[in-house]
């Protein structure tokens, strides 16, 4: 085919699904949804009619896309915000696909008549949740959950992906004539999470320090930067033995929770690029699939996705937070909310490479899994979470009104602010402040407006403050503007 239809099938491929996604936010409809179902059409059994059966080239360029969802996951993931959750996190990612996968064998072994081994293989494909599903659905602007719900799904549905992928190939070896005994499997899995969680922390470590070292001549070439990163510590761990897949998350988490230069726009451009990786991912695993095929095995499908929502899912919720404070009606939604996506139908992708008898039935009936549970979980998430008494309110417009960017370099950041109530800088005109002299007061949100200071404008209890300051002299900064007459009303910076 010339490169010139090439590039115009792309293009509108890309085009198609960027469109469809407004039917996420007006409808409720799961994104993913909708870049699967352009895939399909644009397939062999659709109007598109395009031929693409290669498993192979599916299944990397699934890796590589998962790499960088993670990764982008990982680097707007707030340790703040996940050190409370971190061990009930970490219960569901491992101690909960686990349970999963064991109940899915149990059923597939009692009711759909596999073997041991293959009921295992089946349940360990679909028992992690999604981490470009779920982190596509919460950012849904209808999606507000309250406490710490957000983030210990977000945490799990990015870190439970190593786990499924240990317990897959544990599987397709089981399946394999000369596969690894069974009781090497707790110290493989060991190597793997350690080295894992070893390389993805000090990529991104030494990722920061290299961001705030370096001084390219481009912009531009700092995105390129963060790239190589995410390349280098996926085929880095994947050669030393390790799980990839949760060494770009943690070195994510690990770059995106210090400071470094062009912090926001790095953040914005890796989320752009997990969503660009997103649609690629699901369109061409939406023609991988023949639609004929799902209809043969609709009713196993369908069985499977029901036990899996209704009773794998909370039972693994449940058993792996048994022991933690979390509320009943908590975890009825975190079991709700276990959604899954692209990661399992990568994964049936192994045991077709493997040759692993049945795995083409196994793919047919994962794939309807991830569309039934897009379908009904992704679409009733909202519900749910308001029929449990979980939903949050909006949050505060005043907090997010527009994307500012600092203009300057060597080191300068733009942070906000909001100026505590009993502050003692209420009444005080900007110029009184006392801030550096390598600060500026950029904008200030007061109610639904926005006023450009200057020297002699008065601050009023509960401005925004969008402060321009050197990394030197933000402290400063924060310690003026948090300030607070009772000790224990201070406000506290974003």
């Amino acid at each position: 085919m010339p490169i010139a239809s090439l590039l115009l099938g792309a293009g509108t491929l890309l085009l198609a699904s960027v469109l469809v996604s407004k039917a996420s936010d007006r409808f409720g409809v799961p994104a993913i949804l909708l870049f699967l179902a352009v895939g399909m059409l644009a397939g062999s059994e659709g109007v598109g009619g395009i031929a693409f059966d290669n498993a192979r080239l599916a299944q990397a360029a699934g890796t590589v896309a998962l790499a960088f969802i993670l990764f982008a996951g990982g680097l707007e993931t707030e340790w703040s915000a996940v050190r409370p959750v971190l061990a009930r996190g970490l219960a569901l990612s491992t101690m909960g696909v686990a349970f999963s996968a064991g109940a899915l064998a149990l059923f597939a072994r009692a009711a759909l008549g596999l073997s041991w081994a293959e009921g295992f293989l089946l349940g360990s494909i679909i028992a992690s949740t999604d981490a470009a599903a779920v982190f596509a659905v919460l950012k849904s602007a209808s999606v507000r959950l309250k406490g710490s719900l957000r983030p210990l799904l977000e945490f799990e549905s990015g870190s439970n992906d190593p786990m499924a992928v240990f317990l897959t190939m544990a599987a397709v070896s089981w399946l394999s004539p000369g596969g690894p005994s069974p009781a090497t499997l707790p110290l493989d899995f060991a190597i793997q999470m350690g080295l894992g969680l070893a390389v993805g922390f000090g990529g991104g470590w030494g990722a920061r320090r290299l961001l705030n070292a370096v001084r390219l001549g481009y912009e531009g070439l700092y995105p390129a930067l963060t790239l190589s990163l995410v390349l280098i510590v996926y085929g880095l761990t994947d050669r030393l033995g390790g799980n990839g897949f949760l060494a770009v998350y943690t070195s994510g988490l690990a770059l995106g929770n210090g400071d470094f230069l062009h912090k926001k726009s790095l953040r914005r451009f890796h989320d752009g690029l997990g969503w660009l990786m997103q649609i690629g991912m699901f369109l061409t695993l939406g023609l991988l699939v023949f639609p004929r095929r799902l209809a043969a095995v609709a009713d196993t499908g369908l069985a499977v996705s029901f036990f899996l929502m209704f009773v794998a899912r909370p039972i693994s919720v449940f058993l792996s937070l048994s022991g933690s404070t979390v509320k009943t009606r908590e975890k009825w939604l975190l079991s709700w909310v276990g959604l899954r996506g692209a990661v399992p139908i990568v994964l049936a992708t192994f045991p077709l490479l493997a040759g692993v008898p049945k795995s083409e039935l196994f793919f047919n009936i994962v794939f309807f899994v991830v569309l039934t549970s897009a379908l009904v979980q992704g679409t009733t998430i909202p519900w749910v979470a308001r029929r449990l008494g979980l939903e949050a309110p909006p949050e505060d417009p005043r907090r997010v009104p527009l994307r500012l960017e600092s203009a300057l370099g060597g080191g300068a950041r733009l942070e906000d602010f909001i100026l505590p109530y009993h502050s003692p800088r209420v009444g005080q005109r900007l110029v009184a402040l006392g801030l550096p002299k390598d600060s500026l007061i950029a904008l200030i949100g007061r109610g639904d407006q926005f006023l450009v200071p200057d020297g002699g404008t008065v601050l009023e209890a509960g401005d925004v403050l969008w402060v321009l300051a050197n990394e030197g002299g933000l402290p400063r900064v924060r310690d003026i503007l948090t300030e607070s007459a009772p000790p224990d009303l201070g406000g506290q910076a974003d």
